[in-house]
């Protein structure tokens, strides 16, 4: 995987020809109950999840893979999770291999270092190996995203930590659960380190829950074809899934082509992202050489993350409809030089990349296809998930909070925008009001569409959102991570760019706003107020293209002014001063 300059990672290349005896409708059932089952552990995990991140916004995802570790299904969950677990599950078993741990039955391991499963420290995975007759058959996996586990600040992501140590606390692959006993003293270490306690326990045993039903589910499928059937049936899906690949591939012209993007440091100067993306008859190739090397803040992401977002965004280009497995990846080849953003080496702090590199990498990717698929390739979206966190302590008791806000969607061929969505990277729920507001000292003092985000085109972006926290208690130490504040998402094909991000902060004393960077920490006393305005995704085509009709429907829904209009679809257009709804 990994030489001293350069690492490397190519799925299937060396993979044995099976001759299959499985009937196509009895492959096709396998496969589909693999993938329910797998959509099953994710129900399962919010369902018993005991935090506002899992059980509302659904910040988790699970997935089942063969005995060697190979993706068989995974749920549609959160991109940034699913394209690293495949990753993570081999150098969990490698590290398995190495540590001489014992894969058994009836156990399960866990492990948050980003170094060895991906993401961040804040995203725990479960692993728990599947037996029949005991003999080791699959594995059922899941990642969720923690809302607190230690570190400088509550929510764990700060903006300044200059290594690892400073994010929280790190687990190497170990037992959570053998020989049906949870271990006590695992959940007693990370339950020491996590300023909300018994949240971290509910979800842990959520997670737990989540591959025992993906186990359950799997075992039922091999009850009832039979071993041989489901390992036969699995392996024809990867070819299944590799061949529809190689042929969606086949359709895009052979070139080379190049993107460049821009990460917002916090000292102001931008950080490099470049790739070089090579298509050819044998495959697709994703080179990085020319990425700036990694920094002393928590801006880098680790290999999984970037391999995560070439997944990502070549599955929304060549279609849904090949099969998310191990085979489906096989024809991808990525390369990313080591000690750089978008790969680097460990102590380096990584909380942020998971969140917010992860965007800007899709956006690059998404930016160098654009030459290659110009009606395929939608314009820019908001490009950051906008985190949130905010804790302290309350009626005597610590507290701590995570949550995304949405962004507007690019414009693309023929559709606008969505307004107001989790993009890209992230595939989250919102966090209710009622659930925050009855939970935590905090108030949301407004929530909606932001005016006039959107980036205007023939088919516009969508808009972003503004949402206002107004905090209740005092000493509240809250961090907001954002990106866009200084380079707008692009527009395609002639539309324009979406509105930059906005952070505002009002003080209890007064009345004016002062703007906010796009990573600080502050302390905040009851009845300040931090309000966040989102970016909007990037327009489609000239925006003198777009038909009067639904000109006139945005006005009326109020998401652009007659301001807007009159700038963006015709100097001499006015909409007349009597318009009404």
């Amino acid at each position: 995987m990994e030489n001293r300059r350069v690492a490397k990672y190519s799925i299937g290349e060396t993979r044995e020809h099976l001759t299959t005896t499985v009937d196509p409708v009895t492959q096709s059932l396998i496969r589909s109950s693999l993938l329910y089952a797998s959509e099953e552990m994710g129900i399962a995990l919010r369902n018993s999840s005991f935090s506002p991140n899992i059980k509302e916004r659904m910040d988790h995802s699970a997935a089942l893979f063969d005995s060697e570790g190979r993706l068989l299904a995974q749920a549609e969950h959160i991109p940034v999770h699913l394209g690293s677990l495949p990753w993570g599950m081999k150098n969990l078993l490698e590290y398995c291999r190495e540590e001489d741990v014992i894969l058994e039955e009836d156990s399960m391991l866990i492990t948050n270092n980003p170094y060895v499963a991906g993401t961040h420290l804040n995203d725990i995975t479960v692993v728990k190996p599947i037996f029949h007759n005991h003999s080791l058959t699959a594995f059922a996996a899941n990642k969720a995203h923690h809302s607190d586990v230690g570190g400088k600040v509550p929510g764990s992501i700060s903006v300044d930590a200059r290594t690892i140590y400073e994010e929280g606390m790190i687990i190497n692959p170990t037992y959570l659960f053998r020989h049906g006993e949870f271990m006590t003293e695992v959940f007693s270490i990370i339950e020491a380190n996590s300023r909300t306690p018994n949240e971290r326990k509910g979800d842990l045993r959520a997670q737990a829950a989540a591959n025992t039903t993906g186990e359950r589910r799997l075992l039922e499928i091999i009850e009832k074809y039979g071993v041989e059937s489901f390992t036969e049936a699995s392996r024809d899906s990867f070819e299944y899934a590799e061949k529809m690949m190689k042929t969606r591939l086949a359709s895009f012209d052979e070139g080379r082509y190049s993107g460049i993007d821009f990460l917002e440091h916090p000292d102001g100067h931008d950080i490099t992202l470049k790739v070089s993306i090579n298509i050819s008859s044998e495959g697709i190739e994703f080179d990085y050489s020319g990425t700036d090397t990694q920094v002393p803040i928590p801006i880098n992401a680790v290999f999984g993350v970037t391999l995560s977002g070439v997944y990502y965004v070549m599955r929304t280009i060549t279609g849904d409809d090949i099969p998310a497995n191990h085979g489906s990846f096989s024809s991808f080849k990525v390369s990313v030089p080591k000690g750089t953003i978008l790969n680097p080496t460990f102590p380096h702090p990584v909380a942020i990349g998971n969140v917010e590199t992860s965007q800007r990498n899709a956006d690059l990717l998404y930016r160098a296809l654009s030459k290659a698929l110009p009606k395929r390739v939608p314009a820019a979206s908001g490009g950051s998930m906008n985190n949130v966190m905010m804790g302290g302590i309350h009626g005597q008791k610590s507290w701590a909070f995570y949550e995304t806000i949405g962004v507007g969607l690019g414009g693309r061929m023929s559709m606008d925008g969505i307004d107001g969505i989790q993009a890209n990277m992230t595939n989250t729920m919102n966090t209710p009001i009622e659930e925050i507001e009855r939970s935590l000292p905090v108030l949301i003092a407004r929530y909606e569409f932001r005016e006039n985000s959107c980036g205007a085109g023939r088919f516009r972006g969508g808009c972003g959102i503004v949402r206002a926290f107004e905090m209740l208690g005092d000493e509240t130490t809250f961090t907001i991570v954002s990106e866009r504040t200084r380079h707008e998402p692009w527009g395609l094909r002639g539309g324009s760019g979406g509105a930059k991000t906005e952070i505002k902060f009002r003080g209890n004393k007064n009345k004016d706003s002062n703007q906010l960077e796009g990573k600080e920490t502050l302390v905040l006393h009851a009845h300040d107020v931090v309000e966040i305005h989102t970016a909007g995704g990037g327009g489609y085509e000239s925006p003198r293209k777009r038909m009067r009709s639904r000109i006139l429907e945005d006005l009326r829904d109020g998401l652009i002014t007659k301001k807007y209009a009159r700038k963006y679809f015709n100097e001499d257009y006015s909409i007349s001063d009597s318009y009404e709804d």
